[in-house]
């Protein structure tokens, strides 16, 4: 049993209260991550930072559904993966791609199969891409700048995917609907 606490308006830092306040009022609830991270308020306001600096970033709404979905898949994140398809789902994202995502299928074009395959050699990798990974990836239209994106997309989700491996975080009502685990082959 996880031995982290789930934060409350009421029983969170102050520093954090603001922040749990803020999602109350977007989301009209307290997502289970952000209740375990208002313990540490550096931490709460890190990840929604950087969750907004990735969000303004060159990736359309596709291309940041297949990075973050990429990453929360490979690093098994049982409370990210259904997260992410109910923002993917908000973002208007077909379904059929966050489907493919969830499930570790082939992507709709070869353009975002390019970036799922080089956010995922980065992960696995932890950065160390050969040179012919990263001339495919150049080759179906990404450059610098979108490497250096998904390095920041990354920073987001192993802040999230860490902290619910540790804490345990359950999925909650808010994203239940969307509840998912690895397929074993």
């Amino acid at each position: 049993m996880s031995k982290f606490i789930f934060h409350t308006v009421e029983t969170a830092p102050e520093k954090s209260k603001p922040m749990l306040e803020g999602a109350v009022k977007q989301m009209g609830a307290v997502p289970g991550l952000f209740a375990v991270m208002a313990e540490s308020p550096e931490t709460l306001k890190a990840y929604q930072q950087l969750h907004q600096i990735f969000m303004n970033c060159s990736f359309d709404a596709e291309e940041l559904t297949v990075v973050w979905q990429t990453i929360n898949v490979e690093h098994e994140c049982t409370f990210c993966v259904p997260a992410h398809t109910a923002i993917a789902h908000s973002m208007k994202v077909d379904p059929a791609l966050t489907e493919a995502l969830r499930n570790e299928e082939a992507m709709p074009t070869e353009k975002l199969q390019a970036l799922h395959d080089f956010t995922l050699a980065m992960v696995r990798e932890r950065g160390n891409v050969s040179d012919e990974q990263m001339d495919a990836f150049f080759a179906a239209g990404y450059g610098q700048q979108q490497v250096l994106e998904i390095i920041l997309g990354l920073s987001q989700k192993v802040i999230s995917n860490y902290t619910n491996h540790v804490a345990k975080t359950p999925v909650g009502p808010m994203f239940e609907q969307f509840a998912w685990t690895k397929k074993r082959n």
